[in-house]
């Protein structure tokens, strides 16, 4: 009966490379890239994939994108990382890869700690997507804001000063 079982799930797994399941494979590469996946980045995954509380409690994702997941994890499971930067590359507009750049940086950043792991992995996506740290610099600094929760509960915190206002550079 597993046989069957595992047969019928993997059928359903399409990895023909498109700009959605590029996405999904950027964030389960990002997601793994340290070793160690943390709640805040499961939580960062079901965010973009769109998961739901079930009725035990546990997170669910919907049918179609439950579909994308487990096709990603197949992708991920039968490629390397060059392997994938190679084949999405060619398929992305400026606008995906923006999307996906800006969406692993934010899981990288989601736990609070950007290990060398990630920060390497995200060079590759950089250079793979052909995309400068200059021009990626202003969208870092948005995502570090938005990630960086010891605005409210340090107090000596150096951007909480009367006088500090928040700016992007470009």
């Amino acid at each position: 009966m597993k046989n069957f079982v595992d047969k019928f799930l993997k059928a359903e797994v399409d990895t023909t490379m498109t700009p959605h399941l590029a996405f999904v494979v950027s964030l389960l590469y990002m997601i793994a890239s340290d070793g160690v996946i943390q709640n805040e980045e499961i939580g960062q995954l079901l965010a973009v994939l769109g998961g739901e509380e079930g009725p035990d409690g546990e997170m669910l994702v919907g049918d179609e994108n439950e579909k994308l997941l487990r096709s990603a994890q197949a992708y991920v499971e039968e490629h390397t990382i060059e392997e994938f930067l190679e084949e999405a590359s060619p398929i992305l507009l400026d606008v995906h890869r923006m999307a996906i750049l800006t969406n692993i940086c934010d899981s990288l950043l989601s736990d609070g700690k950007a290990e060398s792991a990630e920060q390497a992995l995200f060079s590759k996506f950089l250079i793979a997507f052909d995309v400068s740290e200059d021009r990626f610099q202003p969208f870092f600094e948005v995502l570090i804001l938005k990630n960086d929760r010891t605005v409210f509960s340090y107090k000596n915190h150096p951007k909480c000063r009367e006088d500090y206002k928040v700016r992007l550079q470009f």
